[in-house]
């Protein structure tokens, strides 16, 4: 299911990072950075928690708004009931509508967003995410003391907070033109350390979905991006999307966020490349926004891949599901 928008804009966006994206290759397109995963908090929880709170008033900041003014927020992460999310907007007393799509979280809160806003429903909404490394080694993975080793086929989560505004008011330069909810794909795939093999079906199934729904095809993008499948998911989704759909990403700018966040040759510790609902937020609230603003991209369609992961469905010996959602970014 796609949605055309007439008149919806992506006004401001504040990102916070941690001390592995500050020495990334964005780092100078992000507005805020800790120089360690503390965050000047007791435990990580807070520590993610406090980055969302900072990336929340930094966008008021930025778009010189009081909480007041903002109709919604809308936001989830990564951890169990959404807490950080829920505590992020306690702090605000803003309206709060908490969804969960893994590392597809943004761009379902945008189409979300986006729809309210199009339909005169509300004005001014706040999207966000946030993730935490070591609160995701926590809850999914193993507690980082254990020091277990992992494959080259694992990702890395990204701690950061990310806020973006939407709104109807046509002072921002980039609007959101387009939008395409994703369908829970299931390969078989049980490999909670092998994420991109999970998610790269579901990009495919969104990308031709939304192509199909709008009678596009992949040059009608100046840039085409997933969301955190990796350098190994990345080349199958490539594969992928050709052999099931014959779409040839050859010839087009196509990149995996979770591969421009990270340098993967001197950040090792990242492997096949980041993780999280903030990968692809960061990547595209901070360096395609501005190409976006400054007109050197016209178009760019950001597909955010989720793994809809239990550790409980996990140890059963389930299948891992996967979901991608779409947002088309267009400069005005």
């Amino acid at each position: 299911m796609t949605f055309t928008y007439h008149d919806v804009y992506l006004e401001q966006t504040a990102t916070v990072v941690g001390p592995y994206e500050k020495r990334g290759p964005l780092k100078k397109y992000f507005d805020a950075s800790y120089s360690d995963l503390h965050c000047k908090e007791a435990s990580w929880e807070k520590a993610e928690v406090r980055l969302f709170k900072h990336s929340i008033d930094l966008l008021l900041k930025k778009s010189k708004l009081k909480k007041e003014q903002v109709d919604c927020l809308i936001a989830g992460d990564l951890l169990n009931q959404i807490t950080p999310s829920c505590y992020t907007a306690e702090e605000y007393n803003i309206p709060f509508l908490g969804i969960y799509a893994a590392c597809a979280t943004a761009t379902e809160g945008l189409i979300i967003a986006a729809n309210l806003v199009e339909a005169g429903q509300m004005n001014t909404v706040i999207v966000g995410t946030s993730s935490h490394n070591m609160t995701s080694e926590k809850q999914f993975r193993n507690p980082t003391e254990y020091g277990a080793p992992k494959p080259g086929t694992a990702t890395f989560t990204a701690t950061a907070g990310v806020s973006m505004l939407v709104s109807d008011e046509k002072t921002s330069r980039v609007k959101i033109e387009s939008g395409t909810i994703g369908k829970v794909v299931d390969m078989d795939q049980k490999d909670p350390l092998n994420m991109g093999a999970v998610m790269a079906p579901a990009a495919a199934e969104t990308l031709h979905q939304h192509l199909s729904d709008l009678d596009r095809n992949v040059e009608d993008y100046d840039m085409i991006l997933t969301g955190d499948l990796g350098c190994i998911g990345k080349e199958i989704f490539k594969d992928y999307v050709k052999e099931e759909y014959q779409i040839d990403l050859e010839k087009t700018t196509y990149n995996d966020c979770g591969t421009i966040l990270y340098d993967l040759d001197k950040q090792k510790d990242v492997k096949a490349g980041g993780s999280g609902p903030t990968c692809s937020a960061l990547v595209n609230a901070s360096y395609i926004f501005n190409l976006l603003k400054t007109k050197k991209v016209k178009r760019v369609l950001w597909i955010a891949t989720g793994a809809l992961f239990s550790p409980t469905f996990a140890f059963q010996k389930e299948p891992i599901l996967a979901i991608a959602h779409a947002v088309s970014l267009e400069a005005i």
